[in-house]
């Protein structure tokens, strides 16, 4: 059986939509959560030995090691991985992260970028793993920071508020500022979770929750035919 390690920082931004697409491939999913691993327990995971290794969001700065001195355990543990050349899944703070680690730079962009709204596909974007998705199409975003483009990555998607939104390094490494693998049924979990995040933004819960009814089952399926383009095109 394959395997999958996600590294989960909050628990309800789990692996959501892309679990049953992982469960049905052979994936066992196993979960490894710095907020409850003990001093050098993450260190210590081994980032060479699972088939995929994917680092899931927070709503914490991938800059923020001083404040969060796990995230340097994490930054090398993602160094360790993108040597071994073995498939690599970052979303929102995993994919920040990911492009610290391949010495690429992650700020504020001064304003968040929360709710449902497009995404523009760059032409490599549009031919690669992110077609099912559709030049223009919906997805779930909910972040304040934007990393820069990782030496040697390929831009795939932007909007106009983050002109950097995914990328790919080779066929092995993605990164995802989007939440695609965010279940639109589960949405009350992540309005209670950072209400103080929305409140702060001025962004009305009620909006998130109407369109994630709007648009959920349509995404739900393009988010996991996502994932399983990209997996295919590992083999």
């Amino acid at each position: 059986m394959k395997t999958v390690l996600a590294i989960r920082h909050v628990a309800f931004e789990d692996l959501g939509v892309f679990a049953p697409v992982l469960e049905e491939l052979g994936y066992q999913i196993r979960y490894a959560d710095p907020g409850i691993l003990a001093a050098g327990e993450l260190a210590a995971l081994e980032a060479e030995s699972p088939d995929l290794l994917a680092v899931l969001g927070a709503p914490i700065g991938a800059y923020d090691e001083a404040t969060y001195p796990f995230l340097q355990a994490e930054l090398e543990l993602l160094a360790r991985r993108l040597r071994s050349g073995k498939p690599l899944l970052g979303i929102c703070l995993g994919a920040q992260l990911i492009a610290r680690a391949l010495g690429a730079g992650v700020a504020p962009m001064g304003v968040k970028e929360i709710g449902f709204g497009g995404l523009r596909l760059t032409a490599e974007g549009a031919a690669g793993c992110l077609a099912a998705l559709g030049d223009g199409g919906t997805v779930l975003h909910w972040h304040g920071d934007m990393f820069e483009l990782p030496p040697g990555a390929t831009l795939l998607a932007r909007t106009d508020i983050c002109p950097n939104q995914a990328f790919a390094l080779g066929t092995a490494v993605l990164g995802l500022q989007f939440h695609l693998e965010a279940d639109p049924a589960r949405i009350e979990q992540w309005l209670i979770g950072h209400a103080a995040e929305l409140s702060a933004s001025g962004i009305d819960p009620v909006v998130i929750r109407r369109q994630a009814k709007e648009v959920g089952e349509a995404l739900r399926r393009r988010g996991q035919q996502v994932l399983r383009d990209w997996l295919a095109a590992q083999a």
